[in-house]
């Protein structure tokens, strides 16, 4: 793409400016450094690089299967492998190339303590946010916990907001009841952005042992299957959010340009890659090619314009 195009896709986040709308979502490229090696990849296809989960203390991750792939997705149980927040900094951070391209950590926990100590260690490197993991469905403590309870959500991201200036992006958990009064009561506790959504809760069951396939019973599923549900919830919070100007990061089973349109016009001022990228490393730059193209027959001069344009039909009648 030339310079004008590129400028088209300019996008403003948290205060970050994201050379694209896209982001590559944490658990799918690891601490931002395997894709490099992808012949053709460039970081400068992306806005930001969500780094791995990561927890104060290294963990192993849950026992093996961890992954399994599902029609139209993928079913993961990683378990939050990582080497600690600690060697992350230290030995990891040094080697990314900041200049290409955002890099945002992934906190995660088990206690708010734990929450709170991983925020003290990232505020004190030259990440440029930080995104705050209560909804992960896919370990045995934390995670769904924090996620599902909007007292719970609210106290990680206030604790945390109070040892970093740095931007804190909270990723927000499906599997809950009403996800606008969590997003409602994250704001109040000071995030200054969302991530919407993580992965579903799912399963996956071998019919000749009768057990579950994945090693740690359930897991997380992502991929083109959960696309429709991810688009309400960015829908449901942008209601919210759009009132204190909190951006939305939408996510969930985009694979082509059509897909992150869709989640712009929802409410979403970026747009998060995941799934796709493991089936093709280089889709980034298909999607803002399609990105740029549609702005351009719609005589956009800037993504944002796109952000919150859904036009809501008159919805009457009753439930068939």
């Amino acid at each position: 793409m030339n310079h004008d195009e590129l400028e088209l896709l300019r996008t403003d986040f948290c205060g970050m400016d994201f050379q694209t709308p896209l982001v590559l979502l944490s658990g799918c490229v690891g601490f931002g450094e395997e894709y490099t090696r992808v012949v053709g990849y460039s970081n400068r296809d992306v806005g930001a690089v969500c780094l791995k989960g990561t927890t104060l203390e290294p963990r192993l991750g849950n026992p093996p299967h961890r992954i399994f792939e599902t029609p139209m997705g993928m079913l993961n149980a990683i378990g939050l492998q990582n080497p600690g927040s600690r060697q992350v900094v230290d030995t990891i951070l040094p080697e990314l190339d900041f200049a290409e391209t955002r890099f945002i950590a992934n906190l995660s926990g088990s206690t708010l303590e734990e929450y709170v100590e991983v925020a003290r260690i990232f505020d004190d490197s030259p990440i440029d946010a930080m995104e705050i993991n209560i909804s992960c469905p896919n370990v045995k403590e934390g995670g769904v916990t924090f996620g599902n309870d909007p007292e719970m959500s609210a106290r990680v991201v206030a604790a945390c907001r109070a040892v970093t200036d740095k931007p804190l992006i909270t990723k927000l958990s499906p599997n809950q009841t009403d996800i606008a009064d969590n997003a409602r009561r994250c704001i109040e506790a000071g995030t200054d952005g969302f991530a919407v959504i993580n992965t579903l809760m799912g399963m996956a069951v071998d019919i000749e042992s009768r057990s579950p396939v994945i090693g740690n019973n359930q897991g997380g599923l992502s991929g083109p299957a959960i696309k429709p549900i991810a688009l309400l919830k960015v829908h449901q919070v942008y209601q919210v959010a759009r009132e204190h100007g909190i951006p939305i990061i939408g996510q969930g089973g985009v694979n082509s340009a059509e897909d992150a349109i869709e989640f712009l016009i929802a409410g979403a001022s970026a747009v998060g890659v995941g799934t796709a990228l493991f089936y093709d490393p280089l889709i980034c730059a298909k999607i803002n090619a399609g990105i740029v193209a549609y702005m351009n027959r719609h005589g956009l001069a800037n993504v944002a314009q796109i952000t919150g344009s859904l036009r809501l039909n008159d919805a009457g009648g009753s439930c068939s």
